[in-house]
């Protein structure tokens, strides 16, 4: 594990956090454990409690041209239901990492009855020049974006047991994702062309379809991002998938992070303030959703809290970046929406170092729970001392509590908002 920065700031009191993970480790929902043949159905799995939901990539290396080994995989995906999660997220189908998850799931599926673990699946989306110097955004990468949807197909015919959502495109609306993103319209072509699949019986009739997008693309944003399209999009997914980061915001509008009134040095209502702006934004989409479709059911697609930062999140920044600051984050909406039925696919398990390879200290980097040697962040301490990771390693190395479980060690690196 790389260390977090070393400029410290003191909050003139003991950190306290109630850290105990509100996941359950019996089978999740009324599944029989005994019966590989059963299994739950997305609107089952949805907002369900029981079935705790995460982002994950298995990614080790600087670049994802080194995928992760089936072994590897399978490794992960042990560690993640030993600490109660049964709903993943991927994001592509272009490279083999997405296949390869579930085919690891399939395989400890049939290795042991009761391992039970479902998908969310991504299916990338990208404009006419993504990803070079002259996006074109009024136009799709058709021939790509219907590759990446028949492979997301595929996937979903022959795992019906476990993909049970399809996702058009991450991020793919949202105007700052200036290297791919598309309009509205382009998403809700491949959305009818799923739901049509489903219509004629060549997907499951209990597969759900949405799109992951940032809450402003959901209509909890600006008018310019209020269409026809986007409406008649809200009425074709079966739910909305919103994307909610009071983290990055820390930088981009920190009002309510640090301001006239607010005690600087209060880390713990700081946390809480972040939760409730995340909670804000939830409310701001459900009530533009409403408007449309007042059935339709609204979930988290993404969220996290970073623990490294050498930017604008870490001592010279925000001051928002540290492994105590993510576990009260996590908490917060861990507790918030299971307790109101709301799905959340905590943005993620492990981090992946290949998502700013070129610095290593780079937020990007450590949005995981784990590191990316198996050690586990302070959220996760608890289920460490309660031997729920026993036995199990990450490439050879037992999971282990972060600063070696001395939470002195971790509090001489919880930076105050305070400059």
């Amino acid at each position: 594990m790389r260390s977090l920065p070393l400029t410290l700031a003191q909050t003139g009191r003991s950190l306290v956090v109630l850290l105990c993970l509100t996941a359950t480790f019996a089978s999740c929902g009324d599944t029989n454990p005994t019966d590989p043949m059963k299994h739950l159905s997305a609107a089952e799995l949805l907002g369900n409690p029981d079935c705790p939901a995460i982002s994950y990539g298995g990614y080790r290396e600087t670049s994802r041209a080194e995928q992760p080994t089936l072994d590897q995989l399978k490794e992960d995906m042990r560690i993640l239901h030993a600490m109660g999660i049964r709903f993943l997220r991927t994001y592509n189908v272009q490279l083999p990492h997405a296949s390869n998850v579930v085919q690891a799931i399939a395989e400890l599926k049939l290795e042991d009855p009761t391992f039970e673990m479902y998908v969310m699946l991504g299916a990338w989306i990208d404009c006419v020049g993504a990803w070079t110097g002259t996006p074109n955004h009024a136009e799709q990468d058709y021939e790509a974006n219907e590759a990446e949807i028949d492979r997301a197909v595929a996937l979903a015919q022959a795992h019906p047991d476990i993909v049970k959502v399809l996702a058009v495109g991450n991020e793919a609306m949202v105007h700052w994702a200036a290297s791919y993103f598309v309009a509205p319209g382009v998403i809700l072509h491949w959305v009818n062309h799923l739901q049509d699949l489903k219509a004629e019986g060549e997907l499951p009739s209990d597969l759900w379809v949405t799109s992951s997008d940032n809450f402003a693309s959901w209509g909890g944003g600006g008018p310019e991002y209020h269409n026809a399209d986007l409406d008649s999009l809200i009425q074709a997914v079966d739910f909305v998938s919103m994307h909610t980061y009071p983290f990055h915001d820390t930088h981009y509008n920190p009002t309510f992070w640090k301001g006239e009134g607010l005690d600087p040095h209060d880390v713990d209502g700081a946390m809480a303030r972040a939760v409730a702006y995340s909670q804000n934004q939830y409310a701001q989409v459900v009530n533009y959703v409403r408007r449309i479709d007042a059935d339709k059911p609204v979930h988290i697609g993404e969220t996290g809290w970073a623990s490294v930062s050498d930017g604008f999140y870490g001592p010279e920044g925000s001051r928002a970046a540290d492994e105590y600051k993510q576990a009260l984050f996590h908490q917060g909406m861990r507790d918030w929406t299971q307790s109101e039925g709301i799905s959340c696919f905590y943005f993620e398990a492990f981090d992946e170092p290949w998502k700013s390879a070129a610095n290593p200290t780079d937020s990007e980097n450590h949005f995981g729970l784990f590191t990316r040697d198996g050690e586990a962040k302070y959220a996760l301490w608890p289920l460490v001392k309660q031997g729920v990771f026993e036995g199990l390693t990450r490439d050879g190395h037992p999971i282990k509590p972060t600063y070696s479980g001395e939470r002195d060690l971790l509090d001489r690196h919880v930076l105050n908002p305070a400059h």
